[in-house]
């Protein structure tokens, strides 16, 4: 089972960042982590920071990368694929079985929570100064040490 989220990258070049939801520049970077190892499997591509999650996932490269495997994600991937959590109908409750599985799909999706945390004490992941493709190469050498140190 794999885990798929949005991560947002703090960049100065502004030719492949936008104004994301906490008003900085920023790209948007689609990793996958495995659930029970919490190692990252893939990075997308990075697209611009005010771009929303299920489109991200799309464009990135992301879906391309988990192929058929099943994924958990966040509420903001309606329609797209993964396992997302249980919504209250409007003007109704969950059911048992969805108010009981929706604590459950969260503890395993704040995995990868846990690993972007770990991720952005790297400093270079709190504030990109490099241009072009250089976010999406620290991007992938930050993901490259994080398996490394968790395999260790």
């Amino acid at each position: 089972m794999l885990i798929v989220d949005g991560l947002l990258v703090p960049t100065r070049d502004h030719t492949i960042a936008e104004q994301s939801k906490n008003q900085r520049y920023s790209t948007s970077h689609q990793v996958v982590i495995d659930a029970r190892t919490r190692l990252v499997v893939a990075v997308g591509r990075p697209l611009p920071g005010n771009r929303n999650d299920c489109k991200a996932r799309e464009e990135s490269g992301a879906k391309d990368a988990v192929g058929r495997t099943t994924t958990i994600a966040d509420g903001g991937y309606p329609g797209t694929g993964p396992v997302i959590p249980h919504r209250r109908p409007r003007g109704g409750d969950l059911t048992a079985w969805q108010a009981e599985h929706n604590p459950e799909h969260k503890q395993v999706r704040a995995r990868v929570e846990h690993v972007f945390a770990r991720m952005k004490t790297w400093k270079i992941l709190r504030d990109c100064r490099l241009k072009g493709s250089g976010v999406h190469y620290a991007v992938l050498g930050i993901a490259r040490l994080h398996n490394l140190l968790q395999a260790a």
